[in-house]
């Protein structure tokens, strides 16, 4: 495959403000031993973007000038010495990164055990949503929160790609009753097509009235909170006894994925023998990369097999990656946004 000297990438200058980041050009990177390089085809917008352009309090530091984007597809452009079991050419969809410059470009770099071949049937843009996104809904609901059969899981964000995911999953794995939290007509109104039992707004005050409503006084088995701030509380009070909280983001800008809100549990009147467990995809792909591999390939069986479909995706230009940020921290989105490198 034929590389060209010079692509086109997106740098955040300094950390703050959304207007920091601005399309630029720069030598395409060789990949060091271990590594493999990809054409990127398609590029996932994550909050974990928004949250390290930001400053946010992070798992993993965050050294500017630095490029967004930890999820990408397309296809194997160069091979560093070492990696085996991939041709050039493949398709393939990858947890990129390395020297400040990842996702949100043409070409961008990953260490050989994170990429993964996209099989027959899964697009670009499918793909690109599979392994933060999919991958991060499935390990959430099976390994942290354990789902077990009949269970209820409340699931608020739920019009976002994660969200999508979780309803879908949750039902594919048995649970009973899935609530989904959202906001709007249109997303309540998606969220029912993928299949959730029940959907409230939780912009409505009482909100976790309603959940205690819908799971007969009890709360829910399973809640998966991605907000951080005021809602972490919230969420902890439509927990049932024995129940499982899992914390994977904080949306909300507030520091730590365990908000004050979250540490002053009892001013939210929780049940007794709650679980609060963190989590974060990034540590799975380094800490348990076959666990996380496996996931990666359960999902894309289930959605091969007509089990769970892909979020609803909106592709922009490379050069839009500012607007699609802006979009993301309004809360305004549905489904996954994905950036294409190579359309003008």
């Amino acid at each position: 495959m034929e590389i060209p000297d010079q692509m086109q990438i997106i740098v955040a200058s300094k950390r703050g403000d959304v207007d920091n980041l601005s399309l630029e050009t720069c030598p395409v990177p060789l990949p060091q031993p271990g590594e493999v390089l990809i054409r990127v085809e398609s590029a996932s917008v994550n909050f974990s973007d928004v949250k390290r352009r930001r400053g946010d309090l992070y798992p993993f530091a965050t050294i500017f000038p630095f490029t967004p984007g930890g999820e990408v597809a397309g296809h194997i452009a160069a091979l560093g010495d070492g990696v085996d079991g991939l041709v050039v050419g493949a398709p393939v969809f990858a947890l990129v990164g390395g020297d400040g410059k990842n996702g949100y470009a043409q070409y961008a770099k990953a260490y050989a055990p994170q990429v993964a071949p996209i099989p027959p049937g899964i697009s670009f843009d499918v793909a690109s949503a599979i392994m933060v996104a999919g991958t991060t809904a499935l390990l959430v609901l099976k390994q942290s929160a354990r789902l077990q059969a009949g269970e209820s899981v409340l699931i608020p964000a739920a019009s976002g790609a994660v969200g999508q995911y979780a309803i879908q999953i949750a039902k594919a794995l048995g649970a009973g009753t899935v609530i989904a939290a959202t906001s709007g007509a249109e997303k309540a109104a998606q969220a029912k097509k993928l299949g959730a039992d029940a959907v409230i707004n939780y912009n409505t005050p009482g909100w976790v009235d309603e959940v205690k409503r819908i799971t007969n006084h009890r709360g829910a088995d399973i809640v998966l909170d991605s907000a951080g701030g005021l809602l972490t509380g919230q969420s902890l009070s439509a927990l049932a006894s024995f129940g499982r909280m899992v914390i994977f983001g904080s949306a909300s800008g507030r520091s730590g994925y365990l908000s004050e809100a979250a540490f002053d549990a009892f001013a939210y009147e929780p049940a007794p023998n709650q679980s609060i467990v963190c989590f974060n995809i990034g540590g799975w792909f380094m800490g348990r990369p076959e666990a996380a591999g496996a996931a990666v390939g359960e999902l894309t069986g289930m959605q091969l097999s007509g089990k769970v479909a892909a979020p609803t995706i909106t592709t922009m230009p490379l050069s839009a990656a500012a607007e699609a940020h802006r979009l993301l921290e309004s809360r305004r989105t549905i489904g996954k946004l994905i950036l294409k490198p190579w359309l003008t």
